[in-house]
Order: C-alpha cells, then sequence, then structure tokens
C-alpha cells in the first residue's frame, strides 16, 4: 500500500456517521488561569485572581467527543458523581453532541477532575503552577456496576462498535469487559480496546492499542529495537488473542500487527509542530473505531487515525480535529 495524499483524501471520503458505543472512565479536565497579583498574607504563596476557566471532555470521554468531532453517533457510558464537575461534564458532552443516557450518577464518588491552574503576571508568561485531581476509589459499588451493564445492554442495539477506554478508575471491571467481549462475539461488532491496565485481560478483540510504554509494561521488556518491535507485537498478539495490535510510538510512528501474519509501519506524519501529546490516544482510537464501522479495513482505519493524531499534537491540551479540517491539511501541506 503506498501512502500519500490522494489514498488518505479517499480513505477520508469513505468515513460514515456510524454508531459507536465508548465505555469506559470519564474525565473532567478543567484548565482555570488568572493573573498573580500580590503574596498571600497567610502563606509564601502567589494570590491568583481567576481570568478565564474552561472545561473539557478527558479519558473516555474525550474519546467520545473525537468521535462526535469526526461526524459519528457516540453513546457514552460510564460515572459520573452527584457533584457539580458531574454536571458540568454532561453539559458539555450533550454540546458537543455525544449521547449520554448511558452515563450513571454515583452518589459515593466523585466526577474524576483534573484541574490545572496556570497563572502569569504583567510582565511573565502564562505557566501551570498547580494541579489538583479529584478522583474515585475503586471498587465502584456492585449496585454502579449493574447499572453501567444495563445501560450497556440497552444502548448494544444502536452501536455495531463497541470502544472500551480504560483509565483504571474502575469503571471497567472484569464483569463489563466480559459483557462487552460477548457482546462482540454474538452481534458481530467490533470491539476496540484502549486500556492503561493489563491488555491480558481483553482477549479477542479486534485491536488493542497500547502505547509503547504500556507494551513494554505488559511485556515485561524494553522495545528497543526492530526486532524487539517485532517479537512486542507477535507476543502481544498471541496473549490476547486479538486480531490486531497497534502500538503507538510517539515520533517513531505506529506499528500495526495483525493475526494474519502482516505487518504495517507507519512514520509519524507531523514531526515538526509538536506542541502536547494530551489525549492523542484518544483521538488515535476514537479515529480507528469510526473507521472500522465505515467498513474500512484495519490498515486504512489506522492510516486516518495516525493522520488525526498528527494534527491534534499540535494544539496545548485534549482536543479533537474534523474530516474537513483532515482534508485541508491534507491539501494544503506537505506532511508526508
Amino acid at each position: 500500500m503506498q501512502i500519500n495524499e490522494a489514498l488518505l483524501l479517499e480513505l477520508l471520503g469513505k468515513l460514515k456517521p456510524s454508531p459507536v458505543m465508548v465505555v469506559g472512565d470519564l474525565i473532567l479536565d478543567e484548565f482555570v488561569s488568572g493573573e498573580v497579583t500580590r503574596l498571600s498574607r497567610e502563606a509564601p504563596l502567589p494570590v491568583i485572581v481567576k481570568k478565564k476557566e474552561e472545561l473539557i471532555p478527558g479519558g473516555a470521554a474525550n474519546t467520545a467527543n473525537n468521535i462526535s468531532a469526526l461526524g459519528g453517533i457516540v453513546y457514552s457510558v460510564g460515572t459520573v458523581g452527584s457533584d457539580l464537575s458531574g454536571t458540568n461534564l454532561k453539559r458539555v458532552l450533550a454540546e458537543l453532541g455525544v449521547k449520554i443516557e448511558g452515563l450513571v450518577t454515583d452518589k459515593n464518588n466523585p466526577t474524576t477532575t483534573k484541574t490545572r491552574i496556570s497563572a502569569s503576571s504583567k510582565q511573565s508568561v502564562k505557566q501551570q503552577v498547580a494541579r489538583v485531581d479529584t478522583l474515585p476509589e475503586p471498587p465502584l459499588a456492585s449496585e454502579i456496576i449493574e447499572a453501567i451493564l444495563e445501560n450497556i445492554e440497552l444502548l448494544q442495539n444502536k452501536a455495531d462498535t463497541i470502544l472500551i477506554s480504560d483509565y483504571g478508575n474502575g469503571v471497567i471491571t472484569d464483569r463489563i469487559i466480559e459483557r462487552c467481549l460477548e457482546l462482540a462475539k454474538s452481534g458481530q461488532k467490533n470491539l476496540i480496546v484502549d486500556s492503561q491496565e493489563d491488555l491480558r485481560k481483553f482477549q479477542f478483540a479486534t485491536i488493542l492499542t497500547p502505547n509503547q510504554p504500556e507494551a513494554e509494561r505488559v511485556l515485561g521488556y524494553k522495545i528497543s529495537d526492530q526486532l524487539k518491535l517485532a517479537k512486542a507485537g507477535k507476543e502481544l498478539l498471541e496473549m490476547t488473542n486479538a486480531k490486531g495490535v497497534l502500538i503507538t510510538r510517539g515520533a517513531d510512528g505506529m506499528s500495526l500487527f495483525e493475526r494474519n501474519g502482516e505487518v504495517m509501519h507507519i512514520p509519524a506524519f507531523n514531526k515538526r509542530d509538536v506542541f502536547d501529546v494530551t489525549g492523542a490516544g484518544d483521538t488515535v482510537v476514537a479515529t480507528i473505531s469510526l473507521g472500522l464501522s465505515s467498513g474500512l479495513t484495519m490498515k486504512e482505519s489506522v492510516l486516518l487515525a495516525n493522520l488525526a493524531a498528527s494534527i491534534v499534537v499540535r494544539r496545548f491540551g485534549t482536543s479533537t480535529t474534523t474530516i474537513a479540517e483532515m482534508e485541508k491539511v491534507l491539501l494544503t501541506e506537505k506532511i508526508l
């Protein structure tokens, strides 16, 4: 397969508004910025007057947002707390076109929230000065897991692809993994897995998408050269029985290993303007899910995922791209 602008434009034209169910750990990314006015009298700390607050979906919520931005129909399944962050996250997702009827309110746990505080003075540039994380305490209560399973059952016929987004915050339990695998097998659905946990728990998935450090943790060795990379791809396929494994490797691109023995190494399309890789993995898995749902092959879906990731890393924080933006980049820039 010769990778060029014409091929990628052709593949973009084949993406459809396909339905995808995203099951996973939702996060609210809160960005607070302000101006330092003086030192506090209470402690040797700057007093920051808040000037701006921005709320952005993170984790599985960012994955869902990426699918919606690409024109997909996306159903989000997971938990939020009965707090202001939960209210804000649901509102933001709904405004972005994500369907939120699959969300469960957990009154005993807060919404996972990552608050980043940035400040500047009249003589300095803005910089991050603190980060405050609000986290749930796994394991989730049995009634919450049951409610999540019930929502998966209710939504299963609306989506032909299930995407598991596992950030290790408690939503992706063994029972939920087992049910998603059963539904994928019985309903002939695609099952895409993006997990920061043990990949061996996800058997017979369509495709797993670990980044290189995640793959190395599971395998127990460093992927230091092409021989180790080939070994890693083969072993991950064997231990998970997946149809495909995609190892994302940052500036070194991506490597796709398929059960039929085919291997495809894709160079990074954009190496110059990389500002922030936060959330790029969510963009990758979102694009793959929509590609497979639209009838593209695994290779074709991964090529578009590489293109999408090359765009979002140009921006600070979690971000999304659109089909129109990807087409514009291909037509006006030399990225290949």
